[in-house]
């Protein structure tokens, strides 16, 4: 079973989390074509590799976190300096 380790609760199972998929840089308002909003808003990609997520941990601290994983073989990627 996957695990994912919450910065504020420790190693937790997946199934205290919700996806909430990969992470994207919000466009700057002033100079963003309605075309490229659109594509914010609605266009997803669906990456086949190691993607930077977030993930909402709603069956603990109800925070967001940002995991780095590999969606080939679902594999947690630790940040640096973090064991698994």
């Amino acid at each position: 079973m996957m695990q994912l380790s919450c910065p504020w609760c420790g190693p937790r199972n997946v199934n205290e989390f919700h996806h909430d998929g990969p992470l994207h840089h919000r466009p700057d308002p002033t100079a963003t074509t309605v075309e490229e909003w659109r594509h914010y808003l609605y266009i997803r990609e669906n990456p086949h590799g190691v993607v930077e997520e977030r993930w909402y941990h709603a069956a603990g601290c109800r925070k967001f976190l940002v995991v780095t994983r590999d969606t080939r073989t679902n594999t947690v990627i630790p940040a640096e300096g973090e064991s698994r």
